[in-house]
């Protein structure tokens, strides 16, 4: 078809049909010629898969993580280790940036050669040193220069980590990490320990924020490694059977520290100047910080004597290095800073610094004392050269390298609140938040870069969770699953707590039911099973209530696995799948509401009666012991009644037809059992089964009495002379018979096949002769059969029960026109 002459479905339209008369093309869609300005096409989310352990995690921000049990082909191989290389590259990574601008001359280390020879003396013997030096002593230049003397002590050379709010398991990662090629893959706890146990290296660890225990298992997880480990007097000290070396940093002494501001300065120091450094030294106790302050101070009093407007032009100093020291009759009179300013620098400092500095400053307020990366502060202070702000705030010592980052020197951050720099910290907070949230779910951004960031956007997360809950809920959402795909599981725990108290307070269900899953998720790949189903139960409650069908099915998922893991079902009657499990069917008989009645209790008529007295016997079920609960001793008091009653009842009945078999009397050769009768009990019948009468038979019950009820004392007996009567029989019953109270045993019971009694059967007439003419009282044979429940039989005039016959062919032969057998 030629390219002009287009059918109308390509345009759009809808074709109302073919020629043929078939159904209508379904309409194509058509794509715009040019996107809508001003609307940015939506993104799709930024899914990851690691793996961790032996699960194969799929981080999903929409939904949630998805955890399933890792598949052979997807397990990666047992990570190596990096090349002597790529250990280098990934260190110069984790230096902290390089400030923009002119390079800042280098400080050299003074009054510090004895100690850095004995640190390095015991790495090289294989011994772990502790260094301990209050802040701003200069600890972290001293370790840089023993790393660079031990970079070839080891085999796997040296390993620069950091300590800065990090827990024992989070450094066992890093250094992994550093030493181990294995991207998008976290061993589990067994193979960490395998791995780390492998490596041989000089580990320096600057800021350890713990001791003690935690220290202890961290030495204890790498033998081959000689750690030097820098921390303050206030952190635990390590426990006596770590046999760590302790080395104490102190300050310098007079002459390092005058020599070492003159460094700072770039000139000589005249008399005035050095004796308010005397003075500084003997505040200060001789810290280094304190006179890289200082020093910082009196430049800029040189810019003062050399221009006494250079301030007031611009609100700020210009970056115009002093060569020489200026002349004291031709310099403007400037004096020195008070002592206390010399003491604490840090506002006076400030107000001379640019207003893109003094705004980062703000910021770092605002978040607990982290500076944001510079390549942030364009973005967060409106400025677009805002990234020239860090070298003005390293130069003046007002912030310190802490890892890979910066934050605010020791009591800098005191000294800035002070002097108002957090009088708008929730809205610094508020910014960098709406900042954070905006960059850290950007596609473009890696989840490495986010991990880099995690301590200056958890500040600002842990900034917001009871003022700003809403804010606090967003970035706490958009981040964590990037620190999650970076690895940076500590930041990832973190964010998921702090915004799971956020949407507590914001009263956002469905964000709170997310961070739950998040963190039973991670605490099923760390192997805290009870918390894992703690949060996904959490979770999935909270998505029921919400008809949150997918996250509730992606729940029972990541339960189905705690349970698996668990060895059996889910504690609180559930499944693996989180449904609750019907209780348990018992093949015994339940307690009567009103308690167990007493053996010994008048019984209940037949038509009343239970069907099966004695429950069948249940197989025990032997379950894992546990300690006793009220309800379950009340469930076995009740079965223990239970049984005792059935019991005492049936023991009852047996005496009763054993006195009844008892008191009946005959004793003659013939009273024997024959084979057709069957006293066994049926579980299938109601009690002992009997053989029936026959319907013929004339050797039943006359009848009834007045109460009804056949077998008892008012019933009438049979006439002796064949005829029927309605006068009840005058002879006495058995001597040890039942008593008139009706029994509580249904009315049949296992016959005793005896002979006739000595007495001859009385003879009767024929069934052919005409009835009296008064009724009878007695029931007259019919054609119809007996009820199962037959009546006991009457006793006859000679004291004997009679009994219906057990079978048709147990009747006896001698009397061929006798309907029944007359025992």
């Amino acid at each position: 078809m030629e390219p002009m002459n287009r059918e109308p479905e390509e345009y759009g339209h809808e074709q109302a049909g073919d020629a043929s008369g078939g159904p209508a093309r379904p309409q194509r869609p058509r794509d715009p010629l040019t996107p809508d300005f001003g609307q940015q096409a939506p993104a799709l989310a930024r899914t990851v898969q690691l793996v961790s352990g032996d699960f194969l995690l799929t981080v999903n921000p929409v939904d949630g993580s998805e955890i399933e049990p890792c598949p052979p082909g997807e397990r990666p191989d047992r990570p190596a280790k990096r090349a002597a290389g790529d250990r280098a590259e990934l260190r110069r990574a984790a230096l902290p940036p390089v400030p923009p601008g002119p390079a800042l001359p280098g400080l050299p280390l003074l009054e510090r050669q004895e100690e850095r020879e004995r640190l390095v003396r015991l790495l090289a013997r294989g011994r772990s040193v502790r260094l301990t030096g209050p802040a701003g002593s200069g600890r972290t230049a001293l370790l840089n220069a023993v790393a660079e003397d031990c970079a070839d002590l080891a085999p796997d050379g040296v390993v620069r980590l950091s300590g800065y709010r990090r827990t024992p398991g989070e450094l066992l990662q890093d250094l992994f990490t550093a030493v181990y090629d294995a991207p998008l893959h976290r061993p589990d706890t067994a193979l960490l320990l395998e791995l780390v146990n492998d490596i041989g290296a000089v580990v320096v660890l600057d800021d350890l924020e713990f001791g003690g225990a935690g220290l202890d298992e961290v030495l204890d997880a790498t033998p081959e490694c000689a750690f030097l480990i820098s921390t303050t007097p206030d952190v635990a000290a390590p426990s006596p059977d770590s046999h760590l070396e302790e080395v104490f940093l102190g300050g310098l002494g007079r002459g390092g520290s005058l020599e070492l501001l003159e460094r700072v300065v770039g000139r000589v120091l005249d008399d005035e100047e050095a004796n308010w450094a005397g003075d500084l030294w003997f505040e200060s106790e001789g810290l280094p910080l304190r006179f890289v302050q200082a020093g910082a101070l009196l430049r800029q009093r040189d810019q003062l004597r050399a221009d006494p407007h250079a301030f007031e032009e611009n609100g700020f100093f210009a970056d115009t290095p002093v060569d020489a020291p200026f002349d004291a009759d031709e310099a403007a009179d400037v004096p020195l800073p008070s002592l206390a300013d010399g003491a604490a620098p840090a506002a006076l400092l400030a107000s001379r610094l640019s207003p893109s500095a003094r705004a980062a400053l703000e910021f770092a307020v605002a978040l607990g004392g982290e500076l944001p990366h510079q390549t942030h502060l364009p973005a967060l202070v409106g400025d677009t050269h805002a990234d020239a702000a860090l070298a003005e705030l390293v130069g003046c010592a007002l912030v310190t390298a802490v890892g890979a980052h910066y934050r605010l020197a020791a009591g800098v951050r005191t000294q800035l609140e002070s002097a108002g720099y957090a009088d708008d910290s929730t809205e610094r907070a508020r910014a960098a938040a709406q900042h954070y949230a905006w960059w850290a779910g950007h596609p473009s951004v890696a989840p490495e870069r986010v991990a880099a960031e995690a301590d200056a956007v958890l500040a600002a997360l842990a900034a917001l969770v009871t003022v700003e809950s809403g804010a606090a809920v967003l970035l706490a959402r958009t981040a964590a699953p990037a620190f999650a795909g970076g690895l940076a599981w500590g930041a990832w725990e973190r964010a998921l707590r702090s915004g799971q108290e956020a949407a507590r307070n914001a009263g956002e269900v469905a964000e709170e039911a997310y961070f739950h899953h998040e963190l039973g998720v991670l605490a099923l790949c760390g192997g805290r099973l009870d918390r894992a189903r703690a949060e996904l139960e959490a979770s999935i409650g909270l998505r029921g209530a919400l008809a949150d069908k997918r996250g509730m099915i992606s729940g029972r998922r990541a339960l189905a696995l705690v349970a698996d893991r668990s060895g059996g079902a889910l504690p609180g009657g559930r499944t693996a799948a989180g449904e609750e499990v019907p209780g348990a069917r018992h093949e015994e008989s339940a307690s009567p509401p009103g308690g167990v009645p007493a053996a010994l209790a008048p019984p209940k008529p037949a038509s009343e009666q239970p069907a099966t007295l004695v429950s069948s016997r249940v197989t025990p079920v032997v379950v894992p012991a546990k300690a006793p609960t009220r309800r379950s001793i009340l469930n076995g008091t009740r079965r223990n009644l239970v049984a005792a009653g059935a019991g005492a009842l049936l023991v009852a009945v047996l005496g009763t037809v054993v006195t009844l078999g008892a008191t009946s009397g005959g004793d003659g050769p013939g009273e024997r059992v024959t084979t057709e009768q069957s006293a066994t009990e049926d579980p299938g019948d109601d009690g002992l089964t009997a053989d029936k009468p026959r319907q013929d038979s004339t050797s039943r019950p006359g009848g009834t009495g007045e109460d009804g009820v056949p077998g008892t004392a008012d019933d009438p007996a049979p006439s002796t002379s064949g005829e029927p009567s309605d006068a009840p029989s005058t002879s006495g019953g058995p001597s040890d018979g039942p008593s008139d109270e009706p029994s509580d045993k249904p009315t049949s019971r296992p016959p005793t096949s005896r002979p006739p009694t000595s007495k001859p059967p009385t003879s009767r007439p024929s069934t052919s002769r005409p009835p009296t003419s008064k009724p009878p009282t007695s029931q007259p044979p019919t054609s119809q059969p007996p009820t199962s429940d037959a009546p006991p039989s009457s006793p006859d005039n000679s004291g004997s029960m009679s009994r219906p016959a057990s079978s048709p062919e147990t009747r006896s032969a001698a009397d061929p026109t006798s309907g029944s057998t007359a025992h």
